[in-house]
């Protein structure tokens, strides 16, 4: 298979996990006799400080010529202390969004057994917890219509019966081929917006009859997803809301940097670790790059490349075993492997299967 990546290392510790989420993809694709091709291009703060724009034309070009996106992040602390910032980083991602109509995001919540000692959760209410959470990624208050003053400020929450619908049937989808149990998360006992989402979720899941749907408050669903993150199977909601879910979903598993995510929709998918730039550990070789990689891993599998995701995957799990590990998750005591190492140690594991 030929394979053209565009990539965008981002800021922060962008360029050094993906330095090795693309020597993982070399990797794999050599063992498994793919053409790979990658193209890189700027985006966030260093395209700002390049060009002005976080997310510039040339990059957009990029991104719809290739066949997947690999990205890492972006941020920088110049913008987040300056509220006077008309242009930020942020808005690059926002836009790539926007312009690749991305609307469904798709963030795995998977346990290790090996880790499960570093979740803030009780083991015995950790271990085995293995979910998914879809966000609409193009609707909501993050795209509504906005205004603020010195006096009031309102930020409008729109969703149409299209949007709520494509991003209901992605859920299905998974759910089909996982557990086939989709929970609906809204508030539907308060917003206009929700009820919108429950009445259109209530239409089609007759049309999944194999997929046991329920629906739950997303304060309900918060407080559930603490005490029970095994009840969880596939889980549905929108921009706001899902992005709140995911970042507490996230801390289930003990580090946000063993997440991947893969976003999805009209045009090029992107695959993206899911924690932010820590622009405070540039350069420190001391970045987890296992979210990268197993971004990778996703991107694979989405073009039905399920040996080579299977091989990363199973890739990962040996280095967790071995203690082959970032400081944050290094066991007390272990040997000290930087963002390199860790991604070489990947890199010889599948070259020798």
């Amino acid at each position: 298979m030929k394979l053209k990546l565009a990539v965008l290392p981002g800021d922060g510790i962008g360029p050094e996990i993906m330095e090795q989420g693309v020597a993982v993809m070399r990797a794999v694709c050599e063992k498994f006799g793919h053409d790979l091709a990658c193209e890189y291009a700027i985006c966030g703060a260093d395209a700002i400080d390049k060009v002005g724009d976080p997310f510039p034309e040339a990059t957009f070009k990029t991104c719809m010529e290739a066949d997947a996106v690999l990205f890492a992040s972006v941020g920088d602390p110049k913008f987040d202390n300056d509220p006077t910032a008309k242009v930020r980083p942020e808005q690059g991602l926002l836009a790539m969004r926007k312009k690749l109509g991305l609307f469904a995001n798709i963030r795995p919540v998977e346990t290790f057994d090996c880790l499960v000692h570093k979740s803030p959760l009780k083991t015995e209410l950790v271990k085995g917890a293995d979910f998914i959470c879809i966000r609409e990624l193009t609707g909501g208050m993050y795209f509504g219509e906005k205004y603020q003053d010195d006096e009031k400020a309102y930020d409008t929450n729109f969703y149409t019966r299209h949007e709520i619908e494509r991003i209901l049937r992605v859920g299905y989808d998974y759910a089909r081929k996982r557990h086939h149990h989709l929970t609906v998360v809204d508030k539907a006992n308060v917003l206009a917006s929700s009820r919108l989402w429950r009445k259109v979720a209530q239409e089609i899941a007759p049309q999944y009859p194999d997929v046991t749907t329920d629906y739950m408050y997303v304060d309900n669903a918060a407080m559930r997803m603490i005490q029970e993150p095994r009840f969880f199977d596939v889980i549905v909601t929108e921009n706001t809301f899902g992005d709140i879910l995911t970042d507490e979903g996230s801390c289930i598993t003990g580090s946000m940097g063993l997440l991947p995510s893969a976003s999805t929709g009209e045009h090029t998918p992107v695959f993206e670790p899911i924690h932010g730039s820590w622009p405070q550990a540039k350069g420190l070789n001391i970045a987890n790059p296992l979210a990268q990689i197993l971004s990778c891993a996703m991107l694979f599998e989405y073009f039905d490349l399920k040996e080579e995701g299977k091989l990363i995957r199973e890739a990962v799990r040996a280095s967790l075993d071995a203690n082959v590990r970032t400081p944050e998750i290094q066991v007390d005591g272990g040997a000290k492997y930087g963002t390199k190492e860790v991604g070489a140690w990947i890199v010889d594991y599948i070259k020798k299967r």
